[in-house]
């Protein structure tokens, strides 16, 4: 185990094709949809980017919380985990086109606007283009740092055998989850809440977060149910392991539906005209439909599947679940952000996918790349000794 092992790479190298080709595609779909409506093209990009930057961040949680708590859980899913937070220099070139779009996103952004709704004038220290820039770009420096700093620690744990740099990284990850939870939930409200500046929500960037880290734990248990039968990771992918994320779903799909539903009631229970639009214009035409499937295939099917043991220790009936949560995830991304424009007709909600794809073709071939360059299995870990230690203690 002195480099990488290729001889697993091979298959990865098909899902690379096709993300390069989804990629391509989306992009000249979405170039399309630029010269025909430059107002759609950028409110669907928009939908897209906030999906597949939530992953990449959430990676940086996934790494650091592991460090703060160890587990064999963690290390099957580690190596993908690093190389997915790797992606977020990628998500801060592809934040360039939303910069370009703001006039089309941010109602904020027009004096008109600012004149006749002094809710909105009231805000404009805090919501004009040069500070959201200057907080964009310290949001992307933060992000990238961490990730860089998770990663640099760890290919020097590989390299020695001295713990050293596993502590130290242990204690990055207390103050970094501290900037992580401040820089997202901050990132979410510019980016996401302020597309309705007249509307507040103080549980709205907690719950856009946990479900950023519900998508990327979905990605992830997929990812390691690729390598479980295969070596060194097989080491790790075990049933309990297995069983430990599945814990870790279940219990991110019932924070996703209490923050969720926390902000409803909050806000029907006010019952406040600054307040309630939000809902009503996500409760209209199709999105009413969209809403009530997303209570049942987002919060209680996946809740009633988790339950199982056996379910979750079988990595691919595991899979089966993550594929259902991650497209609705998509659903409740959508959701979440495109009736801000006004949109009604299922045309409008099909037409994020480009995008979608799009982005997601880029983000999976900058991730596979970077997952491909390093062993599966983190080397001269002392936490790794531990937990397989404990895990064969245990059997």
């Amino acid at each position: 185990m002195n480099a990488p092992d290729n001889h697993l790479f091979p298959p990865l190298d098909r899902v690379r094709h096709i993300a390069v080709r989804l990629s391509a595609s989306g992009a000249v779909l979405c170039a399309l949809a630029w010269l025909v409506n430059p107002a759609r093209f950028f409110q669907s990009y928009l939908v897209g980017f906030m999906f597949w930057v939530g992953v990449s961040v959430a990676c940086l949680a996934v790494i650091m919380v592991h460090h703060l708590v160890g587990g064999l859980w963690g290390f099957a899913i580690r190596r993908p985990a690093e190389a997915g937070a790797l992606t977020v220099p990628l998500m801060a070139i592809l934040f360039l086109p939303i910069v370009l779009g703001m006039r089309y996103l941010y109602p904020w952004t027009d004096p008109s606007v600012l004149a006749a709704h002094p809710v909105v004038r009231a805000k404009i220290q805090y919501l004009n283009a040069d500070f959201f820039l200057i907080r964009a770009l310290i949001y992307f420096v933060i992000w990238t740092g961490l990730a860089l700093l998770l990663n640099w620690g760890a290919r020097v744990q590989d390299r020695v055998e001295d713990p050293y740099p596993t502590h130290r990284l242990q204690t990055l990850s207390g103050p970094g989850m501290v900037l992580y939870f401040l820089t997202v939930t901050f990132a979410m409200v510019d980016w996401g809440m302020s597309l309705e500046p007249d509307w507040f929500s103080s549980i709205y960037g907690v719950m856009l977060l946990v479900g950023h880290v519900l998508a990327t734990l979905a990605i992830f248990i997929i990812v390691a149910t690729w390598f479980s039968e295969t070596k060194p990771l097989a080491e790790v992918a075990t049933p309990q392991a297995f069983n430990d994320l599945g814990n870790l779903l279940l219990g991110f799909v019932m924070l996703w539906a209490y923050m969720s539903f926390s902000q409803y009631l909050i806000t029907w229970s006010g019952n406040l005209a600054e307040e309630i639009p939000w809902y009503l214009r996500r409760s209209v035409g199709g999105w009413r439909a969209i809403a009530a499937i997303l209570i049942v295939f987002h919060f209680f099917v996946p809740f009633f599947l988790l339950l199982s043991q056996d379910r979750k220790r079988k990595a691919r009936a595991l899979t089966k679940v993550c594929i259902a949560i991650l497209f609705m995830r998509f659903v409740d991304n959508t959701w979440l952000f495109l009736p801000a424009f006004r949109a009604r007709s299922m045309w409008e909600f099909w037409s994020v996918v480009p995008a979608f794809l799009g982005i997601g073709g880029a983000w999976v071939v900058v991730f596979l790349d970077r997952l491909v360059s390093r062993p599966l299995l983190p080397r001269n870990n002392p936490q790794l000794t531990a937990a397989l230690e404990h895990h064969g203690h245990g059997d």
